[in-house]
């Protein structure tokens, strides 16, 4: 969205988002980071305790959520560097985000333990962000940015 040049309030406005934008950048970089100290701490002591260096199903299962946290606290450090380079939203980005944050669940998920709605509810929410992302996949490039 381009902001009227003539008009100081849009432009003051502006300045006071782009660098709530840079904090928030680097407090989602502080986050990966303390998100690869907890996986790396985690599966350490997952390791050492009996029987040693062997993971369980569920132990693995754990990890994979833990490593699908800290990329998709990656994906969104992504989504804040391109909008602070090109202040446009990439609508095909965020999708794809999502459809990582929805198979996090879908892997982390205990399918014993969830309740059937709960679970037909993820389904449905994979199908649409599969088909949302595929519809806009489809578009040319030019319209997978938000203006």
């Amino acid at each position: 969205m381009k902001i009227d040049e003539n008009d100081t309030f849009s432009k003051k406005l502006e300045i006071v988002i782009h660098w709530s934008v840079r904090a928030l950048s680097i407090l989602m970089v502080l986050v990966i980071v303390m998100g690869v100290i907890d996986v790396a701490w985690t599966l350490y002591q997952k390791l050492i305790t009996p029987p040693l260096y062997i993971l369980t199903i569920s132990d693995m299962l754990a990890t994979f959520g833990a490593f699908m946290a800290v990329l998709i606290a990656i994906e969104i450090v992504i989504n804040i560097t391109i909008y602070l380079r090109e202040n446009v939203i990439h609508v095909k980005i965020v999708m794809a985000t999502a459809l990582m944050a929805i198979a996090r669940k879908v892997i982390i998920i205990d399918a014993d333990t969830a309740d059937a709605m709960y679970i037909i509810a993820v389904g449905v929410v994979v199908l649409s962000m599969s088909i949302g992302y595929w519809l806009i996949h489809q578009l040319p490039r030019k319209n997978h940015i938000e203006e």
